[in-house]
Order: structure tokens, then sequence, then C-alpha cells
């Protein structure tokens, strides 16, 4: 099959590059893109180390082809970062509350994370729980990425307080 031209939006900017179809989303954002916040993990969709939002929703990069993004918005885990480059509150949040060892898992949690606040902004243990199931993690025991969740959660509420 021959190559196309996707344009899509990563983290706020328009880009374009071509791709065969069989290309997954994942690979076309790290190799044609240079966006290597996702992970490559597993393959198989079970890892949880490659998500980005798709309009605003987390998906799978590892199992989406990239002609499927096409005309989409793609949020990384770099699109998290604050407008001036300084890290989100979650990202603060995950740093403060030791939620990140060997760091392979946080690209996809942070994305679990930033999905479910988006919907939730007070989300419960439960709920917080169920959002990064699917999100593997070896080295944290999960404690504190859930600790983490909650803070930031805690912290956005406050700040949107009057």
């Amino acid at each position: 099959m021959k190559p196309r031209t996707i344009s899509l939006t990563v983290n706020g900017h328009q880009r374009s590059a071509e791709a065969e179809p069989r290309l997954t989303l994942l690979d076309f954002l790290r190799d044609q893109l240079n966006v290597t916040g996702a992970h490559m993990g597993c393959e198989h969709g079970v890892c949880g180390a490659c998500p980005v939002l798709l309009d605003g929703e987390p998906v799978r990069a590892c199992l989406m082809f990239a002609v499927q993004a096409e005309g989409k918005s793609i949020t990384t885990v770099e699109g998290l970062l604050g407008e001036d480059g300084e890290p989100s509150p979650l990202q603060e949040a995950f740093r403060d509350a030791h939620a990140l060892q060997c760091g392979y898992c946080t690209p996809g949690m942070l994305i679990a994370a930033a999905a479910l606040l988006a919907d939730n902004p007070d989300p419960g243990e439960d709920q917080i729980r169920e959002a990064i199931g699917g999100n593997i993690c070896r080295c944290t025991g999960y404690v504190q990425i859930i600790e983490a969740i909650k803070l930031a959660a805690k912290q956005e509420n406050e700040e949107a307080r009057p």
C-alpha cells in the first residue's frame, strides 16, 4: 500500500506527515513526528504504556492506525505541560506524591488521570482505581499513583474555589 499524508493536531499544533495505512498511531507519533512521550510496551493494548487523548478521550495508540486519526486532535503526555512549559498540577502531584519510579508507566498513568479529572474533578478512590486499571505499573504498587491523583484533584478544586 502506498503512503498517504496524514494531518492532525498534536498538542495544539497542526502536524502532517506521510504514513503507510498499516502504521500505528503510536509509531506515527514517535517515528514520523518525533513525539516520544507515549511508550511502546506490549503492542497488544493491555499494558497502558501508550495512551493518548484523541479528541479528549483516552485511546491506546498501539491499537489505532495513524490514518484513523486524520483530522483529529491528539494530546500526548507532552501536551499536559502548562503553556509556559512548566509541569501541570497533575504532573507536580505525581512528583510530590512520589508516584513514579522507573517512569515507564507514567505517561499512560498521567493520560488516564487527566481524562478522569476532566470528566470528574473530585473522584473517589474506586473511580481512580477504575480509571488507571488498564495501566500496568511494576514499581510503585499504585498507592502513590492513587495518592497523586487525589492530591491533584484536591489542589485543582481548591484553586477553583473563589
